[in-house]
């Protein structure tokens, strides 16, 4: 009686420890990504949370990079990256068409590669 009552007190702990468990589904990426000023920086977290999955997007106008944080179940960075090209700011992945760019404001020009 006490090797069942022992077996089952096991299993019990065993099974209430495993539905504790969380799997993240949240990601980190960095993303280089070409612009110079505040409106850069606006547009460029705009296009980002445009994408759904994206649950932190910060672009730093120093380091020309983007950090995200998105849930990996509902887009990819490359998702983000084409959001942010589409209004005029290439990536390294994902260039902007040459029309996006010229709509950009004259502080916003930076240089293509």
């Amino acid at each position: 009686m006490k090797k069942i009552l022992l077996i089952f007190f096991i299993s019990l702990v065993s099974f209430s420890s495993n539905a504790q468990e969380k799997k993240s589904k949240n990601a980190k990426h960095n993303i280089e990504v070409n612009g110079n000023c505040e409106l850069c920086k606006k547009r460029i977290e705009k296009a980002a949370f445009s994408v759904p999955g994206v649950k932190s997007a910060t672009w730093n106008p120093d380091e020309k990079v983007l950090h995200l944080i998105v849930n990996e179940e509902k887009t990819t960075d490359l998702e983000v990256q084409k959001a942010v090209a589409k209004v005029g700011h290439d990536t390294k992945e994902v260039k902007a068409t040459d029309e996006a760019y010229k709509n950009l404001h004259s502080c916003c020009s930076y240089e293509r590669n």
